[in-house]
């Protein structure tokens, strides 16, 4: 069987860790750039392509959210953070910083594969669409500008650099401006699964992230605009 054009990022301090996913990713014919050192990671990052990257949490020297911070400034990729504590805020932490999912240590290595293939999954078919769209539209409104055509979005003349995610819901709600969406539609046509009650700090994990890259004051947002207990709205 031929190997996986796919290069699957893994850092983790814990070698047991790294080597044992190291392993069902090759199983599966991906292939894998392996780093104990967050350092050597980044360097990797900016001189080869890489598909998905895998990032522990708690490493020395840098940790996981510091390393997140510094791909996504320049890369789009999908990102899954491994976490021993399993704490919420941990988990709203990385999805802020712009990671699309994470998964509690201890875990099952077979689930951790399944996860690495959902996120290929979405990221090529949201880079589909986008390429398919039948006709270019956009939302041109009070200094915000965004065309999924061209897959470009700017602020007062300045471009947002934006994940996948944050890219697509952006536009979601511009599509629908002057309605209000709830968490749930967000979800279901964003993520295309089925909405619970936990997705909804996802939701709201990467809102405030768009927020924070588009320098929107907290309490009085100018763009996305949340009506308590409904949804987010774009006027």
């Amino acid at each position: 069987m031929s190997k996986n054009s796919e290069t699957i990022l893994i850092v983790d301090d814990e070698k047991e860790i790294a080597d044992l996913l190291e392993v069902y990713l090759k199983n599966e014919n991906y292939q894998v750039r392996k780093f104990y050192r967050p350092k050597e990671a980044l360097e990797c990052v900016e001189h080869e392509p890489i598909s998905l990257a895998i990032l522990d949490i708690m490493m020395p020297e840098m940790d996981g959210f510091v390393l997140c911070n510094k791909i996504r400034q320049k890369y789009l990729f999908p990102i899954i953070m491994l976490t021993a504590k399993g704490e919420d805020i941990d988990k709203i932490q990385g999805l802020t910083l712009g990671a699309d999912d994470y998964i509690t240590k201890p875990f099952n290595p077979l689930e951790v594969v399944a996860r690495v293939k959902t996120q290929l999954r979405r990221y090529k078919q949201y880079n589909t669409n986008q390429a398919i769209q039948e006709a270019p539209e956009e939302y041109d409104s009070k200094g915000l500008y965004i065309c999924p055509d061209s897959h470009k979005c700017t602020l007062n003349g300045e471009t947002l650099s934006l994940t996948p995610f944050e890219f697509n819901i952006l536009w979601y709600l511009c599509k629908n401006h002057g309605r209000v969406v709830s968490a749930e539609e967000l979800f279901e046509n964003i993520w295309g699964e089925k909405f619970f009650e936990s997705n909804n700090n996802t939701v709201m994990a990467h809102i405030a992230r768009l927020r924070e890259k588009m320098n929107e004051p907290p309490r009085k947002p100018k763009y996305i605009k949340t009506v308590w207990g409904v949804g987010y709205t774009i006027d």
